[in-house]
């Protein structure tokens, strides 16, 4: 039987987990394919229900805007997905009595390793741009990092309902503000976790420069095409340390290779070096 994984979302083809994945799968030996998806909300229900019934299934990767809509697909919902009602991972489990589609969240583990591995301390001074799901994920992942504050500017302050109940279930305090307030405290913050769309920081990026002032901390931008991003060109010429979304993105592909390959233990260094090299990312090892 034909092993199977897939990423959905909309759009779709600029994704890099197909090329992650795959590399990932060549290195282990594993024979799983590995596809890109394209599908709207409105579509997710229908093709859920004809990947149940086919057989080989191992693991689909959700991005968006699938996050919040593949809660009420799955069967079980597990760990820190549950608490922020977001899932980027489906895995399929085969039980006695059939199949189980199981739902998590690998984009905290993918943003706490992305930002440890640029050196981030404990419980650093945050700010997280933009309100949605990733941002949910990035104050879980901030509270990981022994975070217990976090200043949060959107473009809407009346769609902040997923950050907001993120926060409550976390025990988080949030501070909530508009994205026109950002520019001092982004600048001062140890670190910012950038969640809006490509260029969608680009104004935020100008005020910045206009400051002419450094900017020390980490900054994290989860949008990586283009790039380099604007507010990511800004934050490095004042002196402070670019993660690319890439580096978010390989992490949380890491947990997902390991559950879907069922090989845990097997997806070490020279996994992740194989996985860096398809995406253009410098080698490392864990």
């Amino acid at each position: 039987m034909s092993l199977r994984a897939a990423v959905l979302g909309h759009p779709i083809s600029h994704s890099k987990s197909p090329a992650l994945h795959l590399a990932a799968y060549g290195r282990l030996g594993v024979g799983i394919s590995y596809t890109a998806i394209d599908v709207t909300e409105q579509l997710l229900p229908t093709l859920m229900r004809q990947i149940r019934d086919q057989p080989g299934w191992r693991g689909l990767s959700v991005t968006m805007p699938l996050k919040t809509a593949m809660l009420g697909q799955v069967d079980e919902v597990r760990g820190v997905a549950g608490i922020l009602g977001v899932v980027n991972t489906v895995s399929f489990e085969d039980h006695d009595g059939g199949r189980k589609i199981v739902g998590s969240n690998t984009d905290v583990a993918g943003i706490v390793n992305a930002l440890r591995h640029a050196g981030t301390g404990p419980a650093p001074a945050a700010v997280i741009l933009g309100g949605g799901g990733t941002a949910a994920s990035a104050i879980a992942a901030l509270k990981e990092l022994g975070t217990g504050h976090v200043q949060v500017f959107v473009r809407d302050t009346s769609r902040t309902g997923e950050v907001r109940s993120a926060a409550a279930s976390l025990g988080m305090d949030l501070d909530i503000r508009r994205l026109a307030d950002a520019v001092h405290p982004t600048a001062a913050a140890d670190v910012v976790i950038s969640t809006l769309p490509p260029r969608a920081a680009d104004g935020l990026a100008a005020e910045i420069a206009e400051l002419k002032t450094a900017t020390p901390g980490v900054l994290l931008d989860v949008a990586y095409d283009p790039w380099p991003s604007l507010v990511a060109s800004v934050w490095q010429a004042g002196g402070g340390t670019v993660v690319p979304g890439l580096e978010m993105l390989l992490y949380q592909a890491v947990e997902q290779v390991r559950l879907f390959t069922r090989r845990g233990d097997d997806v070490n260094a020279a996994v992740i070096d194989v996985m860096c090299a398809s995406v253009g990312l410098p080698r490392r090892a864990l």
